[in-house]
């Protein structure tokens, strides 16, 4: 049986099971063990993680009276506030065009190699091109401006090689589209995709062996990572920016309940953006493959985040982020219950729980079927979604041009 307990209530004999946080929160190299040692459970008591689930088919049992949280009710609870959301009004339509992917595609392309740019700047320690960077938050402001959907789905589309430069770009686009969701203005909009474009500037301090390393990090070099809030703070401190960015670069990793690096702040110490940014962070991070840990489906992303909202991200930016980006975001793959699979194209302005679905594969015949594009929102359809599927179980390696029409990242 699976159990969400603290982390202080851990001890030798227990299995293991997964630490209830995004695998950027902490420096271990796997989840699944029995646990041993005593040091075992002190480094996982001087890390960031608060809570982890443990299996007691697998491992010791929590002591009789103890309050825990059971699999099932965890799972009740996330459904809960999903559906909760889901309920909320939507607001803003989400246009989904597939002609505006390819030029999405070219932004991308360009703004992976001015970030580039960016971290090499700042690497030798140039003073780094603030009006290029400006020039290009301009610019994708204007795309997502244009169609949310392409931008914010396309950004995903990262080798685990990239993913530091695309990554930076990611978080902007991300930034810029919670921005417009929760309705800041067109200056404070700009400011947050700049900030989300600077985030992670002080990684160009990082020594490109550890930065670039493919596996996890040791705990050395996971305190080295640690450093780069604070690299960056100083080197846009040198460059003379301040405000939003400068707030973004030190506080992306801190956590409402004061569990966060490298301050320690919590709640409302937290500035807006800083939340904001701790969210397309980490969502970002959890939905695009890495050289040691594959990436999640985005509507699974979704469901774990939910449950980190206890304590470690802010729920009401958070219900915010969800309404963006979708409880289904584009690119999820879903079993209908016609008993067929789909990807998800885009949202329908009725009902986060009704997206447009792309249906290719034929779960009764085992074989392709035909594409076929279905708008579950649709009073006459008869289709739902009945579960998501794992997207490394089926292996499908053609589906992110279902769901984009191009054949690959192109960047």
């Amino acid at each position: 049986m699976l159990k969400r307990i603290s982390a202080r209530q851990l001890r030798v004999g227990m299995y293991l099971e997964e630490f209830c946080c995004s695998w950027i929160d902490h420096p271990f190299w796997r989840s699944g063990f029995v646990i041993t040692d005593t040091s075992d459970l002190d480094r996982i008591r001087e890390s960031r993680v608060s809570e982890v689930w443990i299996d007691t088919a697998k491992g010791l049992d929590t002591p009789p009276g103890l309050e825990t949280v059971s699999a099932e009710e965890a799972e009740s609870r996330v459904e809960a506030e999903l559906q909760q959301i889901a309920r909320e009004d939507l607001q803003e339509p989400a246009k989904q065009e597939f002609a505006d992917y390819p030029q999405a595609a070219e932004l991308c392309s360009e703004a992976k190699q001015q970030v580039f740019r960016l971290f090499e700047q700042a690497r030798m320690g140039k003073t780094i091109d603030t009006a290029g960077a400006n020039r290009l938050v301009g610019q994708i402001v204007d795309s997502v401006a244009r169609n949310r959907c392409a931008m914010t789905s396309l950004v995903r589309m990262k080798s685990a090689s990239e993913f530091t430069y695309m990554h930076s770009v990611a978080v902007c686009v991300l930034m810029i589209a919670l921005a417009r969701r929760l309705g800041l203005n067109a200056e404070e909009t700009r400011s947050a995709g700049l900030a989300g474009l600077l985030h992670d500037l002080g990684k160009a301090a990082i020594p490109l062996d550890v930065l670039h390393k493919p596996g996890k990090l040791s705990d050395t070099e996971y305190r080295i990572v640690k450093r780069h809030p604070e690299e960056g703070s100083r080197i846009l401190n040198e460059c003379g920016i301040n405000g939003a960015a400068l707030d973004v670069c030190l506080n992306h990793h801190a956590r409402i309940d004061g569990g966060g690096y490298p301050q320690r702040i919590q709640g409302n110490e937290i500035s807006r953006y800083a939340r904001m940014a701790a969210i397309c962070d980490v969502y970002d991070a959890i939905s695009s493959d890495r050289p040691y840990k594959q990436s999640w489906d985005p509507a699974e992303c979704m469901r774990k985040m939910a449950e980190w909202t206890s304590g470690q991200l802010d729920p009401v930016i958070f219900h915010a982020f969800v309404k963006c980006i979708g409880i289904y975001p584009v690119g999820s793959l879903v079993r209908l219950s016609s008993q067929r699979l789909g990807v998800v194209i885009g949202q329908s302005s009725s009902s986060l729980l009704t997206p447009r679905v792309r249906v290719f594969f034929s779960l009764r015949k085992d074989a392709p079927v035909p594409a076929v594009d279905i708008d579950l929102s649709d009073p006459a359809c008869t289709d739902a979604i009945e579960a998501r599927e794992d997207l490394s179980k089926w292996h499908f390696p053609d589906l992110a041009k279902q769901w984009s029409g191009l054949a690959g990242t192109g960047w």
